[in-house]
């Protein structure tokens, strides 16, 4: 939930709770015996908003803390991915340096051989 609802049911259970007072007060001026004044329809009607107010406000903390729990998850997730990235990309770079390495050696081998061969096709040819 967004911060605009609960800004909405903090004033709603803000507006509950006067209007409780208002009224639990005017209860009393007329005379009315706290047994009485718990019974009021209009006192129950109050509390009852009273208490909707306070679990909203419990499920919106909870939700509130579920985003920081799963947010912190992310970053953490994230910052150990780029660690196996970085690390990863530093073994392939060491793999291809390693393969350019072997390529070349092996090119210069096939050099050295091509040479070998031409060498003794003519000293063949030279001697028939």
């Amino acid at each position: 939930m967004d911060i605009r609802a609960k800004i909405n049911v903090e004033n709603q259970k803000k507006s509950a709770l006067k209007n409780l007072d208002a009224q639990r007060a005017f209860l009393k001026e007329k005379g009315l015996k706290n047994d009485e004044i718990m019974k009021n329809v209009i006192v129950r009607k109050l509390k009852a908003e009273v208490r909707k107010a306070d679990f909203r406000l419990a499920r919106i903390a909870d939700q509130e803390k579920q985003d920081l729990d799963l947010a912190q998850a992310k970053a953490e997730k994230l910052a150990s991915g780029k660690k196996a990235k970085e690390e990863s990309k530093k073994e392939a770079k060491v793999e291809v340096q390693g393969k350019k390495g072997e390529k070349e050696k092996s090119e210069k081998k096939t050099k050295s051989e091509g040479k070998k061969d031409k060498e003794l096709k003519n000293t063949t040819q030279s001697d028939s």
